[in-house]
């Protein structure tokens, strides 16, 4: 009877191991199987363009997207190196490469996206065939900024750079005859769509455009903005071939993300895939 009892007992703990191996198996199961992405976005249209134009697509490919809202451009690289993320959307490929080389990271972009471009503003002027001789621009003080607005002023007649410069590099210097004299005016980006009021034009960089509540559409000239400048959404190179990146991909490239951006965020410039 003795044996019998311990027999029994002993059936009966393997059973019981069996079954919490079983359900750690099954929990383990369903957790490899959930789809979850965190995804950040600076605050403003970036933010905006996750929450209405990719979040929905992919909670219908039976994703759960937490969307993290961020006020600087450092803290999304770095909390996306720590996988706090799986992916971002902020930055053009410039700033992407030039990070992560400074911070030894390895990230790569899924796929470009609609952008806001920088624009030329004024309250003085309603076209730039008014512009007249002599006239104030004020343009961004960061070399990457510069060299985007006098791409415009270039593409707007008003002034002819050195072809020989690089397009991502121009500057002041590269200016080969400035057709109306203008004077270049140097300030933080950020304090661009304040100086509209207070010089005759204003190189404004989209995203600060959109934040001082001003509409892309009331520029005297959009930039043609080249997709080394347009941004992306970006992950860890390890997540390259993972499945969430190849269905943000896909929802990028959609036919309904394409109908959202005409509709919501007039004005941003598409990249060279969706022309």
């Amino acid at each position: 009877m003795r044996k019998l009892f311990f027999s029994v007992v002993l059936l009966l703990s393997i059973g019981l191991l069996a079954a919490c191996g079983s359900d750690s198996a099954s929990s383990g199961d369903a957790k490899a199987d959930a789809k979850q992405v965190t995804f950040g976005a600076t605050s403003g249209p970036y933010s905006d363009m996750v929450s209405k134009a990719i979040k929905p697509l992919l909670e219908k490919k039976g994703y759960e997207v937490k969307v993290v809202e961020f006020s600087d451009y450092i803290q999304p690289n770095l909390a996306l190196s720590k996988d706090d993320l799986d992916a971002n959307l902020f930055q053009h490929k410039v700033y992407m490469e030039n990070f992560a080389k400074e911070h030894k990271l390895e990230l790569s972009e899924i796929i470009v996206v609609p952008t806001a471009p920088m624009g030329i503003y004024s309250k003085k002027f309603n076209s730039l065939d008014e512009v007249a001789d002599g006239s104030a621009i004020a343009i961004p003080n960061d070399p990457t900024n510069a060299a985007r607005a006098f791409l415009i002023l270039e593409d707007a007649g008003l002034i002819k750079l050195d072809p020989n410069a690089d397009p991502l590099t121009v500057s002041e210097k590269d200016v080969k005859d400035n057709v109306k004299n203008l004077e270049f005016k140097p300030i933080e980006a950020a304090q661009l769509p304040r100086a509209v009021e207070s010089v005759d034009l204003s190189a404004v960089p989209g995203n600060f455009a959109l934040a001082a509540k001003m509409d892309l559409l009331d520029a005297l000239q959009l930039e043609n903005m080249p997709d080394q400048y347009r941004n992306r959404v970006v992950i860890n190179t390890k997540d390259q071939d993972a499945q969430f990146a190849k269905d943000i991909k896909e929802v990028v490239e959609s036919a309904e993300f394409e109908k959202i951006i005409d509709e919501e965020f007039k004005g941003f410039g598409k990249p060279e895939w969706m022309e």
